[in-house]
């Protein structure tokens, strides 16, 4: 990665067409990108931002689509994802393509193997590895287990992955989706370094804050058409200028305004324990104690692995932990939840942040992923009753406004943001008193937030209770009554929304942990 001159055109996507079974997902698409920067992408979900990379990429292979890719001055025609890479163009998805009982040295060449084709060199595989794990700044062995480090140690090992192909040009998807504040830098500076470098990079993102800082250009598509490329020094990149062009309007306020009407308390967890099912001994919540009340909306905040998600988990039907102890009260009367079933019967809800891995079944419909979570409301007598079944999940599709084909379309098939409307629709309809939001918004736009935000209100608005665990600073002081500060699996403070900033769910942490170099997320 010698130095280069920006001026020279690296990759020209014309005209691009790529349609679905009744959808056409881009529609003449233009892009340019020059080499040597850092060219982002930005648009609403179902925008079609994932797809033009799927085609540059060769995931969707030449003949799937109208158009030509132009890259270092050749028509490129690629049939698979093996052809891009072989120019050195290199995509790192959102959803993290790493085989978690794997070291980091065997993911980082996996398909790649060093050695002759009858015997893996061992000691080459890990010599180079860790020389790319050096050049990401990564301090880890690569005989580490990809399931002993972190997320966004993850994301760097994906990165490195991409070097050891000799990357021009590095794709990627949401990088910092599930990272908190100070991974998200680290990795938005080594972006930065590569471009000093002459490395070229299209960054799609949702972080309008981070697309400002990292990138040189940024194009937004809108409904799958090419809207405009915006340039540092020349256009104005402040986050409400590209919501415009993303929205096609202006968004006057990010969170909806809601008179607060808070009643009784529909739920309370006492002195709750759990430990890690693994690690024995290992307490991911520790005599945590808090409520929520009918009307009104509770934040979780925390650092990374501060236990938030164990909670909610644990709470809903015992569906993670082990030696779960403690005392869950709904409407003042004490229950004991053994499955997730008996959640769903006493009204509990929880909205994983995992959406494609646990929360839809990304091969069947919208119609039956909206209804799985409480088949007896479309059955009669045991016998399920297809029009009905119909008729409500083409009322949620409505509720949510669910960008798709029709309700018969797999969800598989739909952007990240309306996935996460079809699980929003999953869980309203099993109608319950107490829903739990685990990263209700990750990964998706700032439209799309909005109305999930809208729908939020709605809810708590109906007498409702939501618990939001959120990683979004804004988000949770923009939408909350009360937000819970947790660290080390414990509760460190309760705030107000008036009492709620920044600094002070900061200053909670630092009193629990005294570690003057954390960062609440």
């Amino acid at each position: 990665m010698g130095g280069i001159n920006l001026a020279s055109k690296l990759l020209e996507m014309r005209s691009i067409i790529k349609e679905f079974p009744g959808v056409r997902a881009l529609d003449n698409v233009n892009l340019e990108v020059e080499q040597g920067e850092i060219h982002a992408l930005v648009g609403e979900n179902g925008a079609g931002k994932s797809t033009l990379m799927n085609v540059l990429s060769g995931i969707y292979p030449y003949g799937t689509y109208q158009g030509d890719i132009v890259y270092d001055g050749e028509v490129c025609k690629f049939g698979k994802i093996n052809d891009s890479e072989s120019k050195g163009v290199v995509i790192i998805h959102q959803e993290l393509a790493l085989v978690p009982y794997l070291t980091i040295g065997e993911n980082m060449f996996l398909g790649n193997e060093q050695g002759r084709a009858s015997r893996i060199d061992w000691d080459k595989t890990y010599d180079l590895a860790a020389k790319y794990l050096k050049t990401v700044g990564l301090e880890e062995s690569p005989r580490t287990l990809i399931k002993d480090i972190g997320v966004g140690k993850q994301q760097l090992v994906e990165i490195a992955k991409a070097l050891t192909k000799n990357v021009r040009l590095l794709i990627l998807d949401e990088p910092t989706a599930s990272l908190n504040e100070t991974d998200s830098q680290k990795l938005l500076d080594l972006l930065l370094q590569f471009k000093a470098q002459g490395m070229t990079c299209i960054i799609i993102s949702h972080k309008l804050s981070e697309v400002s800082y990292v990138a040189d250009k940024i194009t937004i598509i809108r409904d799958g058409a090419t809207i405009e490329t915006l340039v540092k020094g020349v256009d104005d990149f402040h986050e409400e200028r590209i919501i415009k062009g993303m929205v096609g309007r202006e968004l006057v306020d990010r969170f909806p305004k809601r008179e607060s009407h808070i009643g009784d308390v529909v739920m309370e967890v006492q002195d709750w324990c759990a430990e890690h099912p693994t690690y024995a001994g290992r307490m991911v919540c520790n005599h945590v104690s808090m409520n929520v009340r009918r009307g009104e909306i509770v934040g979780v905040s925390g650092l990374m692995g501060a236990g938030r998600t164990e909670l909610a988990m644990s709470i809903f039907g015992r569906s993670y932990g082990a030696n779960i102890k403690g005392s869950l009260l709904l409407n003042g009367q004490e229950v004991r939840l053994h499955s997730v079933t008996d959640a769903i019967n006493h009204k509990l809800a929880y909205v994983t942040e995992d959406r494609k891995g646990n929360g839809l079944i990304l091969s069947e419909t919208i119609r039956e992923n909206t209804t799985m979570a409480r088949m007896e409301r479309i059955s009669r007598h045991q016998v399920l009753d297809k029009d009905l079944e119909i008729k409500y999940a083409n009322e949620y599709k409505e509720i949510l406004r669910t960008k798709c084909a029709g309700i018969e379309q797999n969800v598989g098939n739909l952007s990240g943001g309306n996935q996460q409307k079809v699980l929003l629709s999953k869980w309203m309809f099993a109608e319950p008193d107490v829903l739990i939001l685990d990263e209700p918004t990750r990964g998706i736009d700032v439209g799309a937030k909005y109305e999930i935000y809208c729908i939020m209100n709605d809810l708590v608005s109906q007498g409702k209770a939501v618990l939001m665990i959120s990683s979004e600073m804004p988000e949770l002081l923009g939408m909350c009554d009360r937000i819970y500060v947790m660290n080390e699996g414990s509760v460190v403070g309760e705030l107000t929304h008036e009492q709620a900033s920044q600094e002070s769910i900061m200053a909670c942490i630092l009193k629990s942990t005294g570690n003057k170099g954390a960062v609440a997320v």
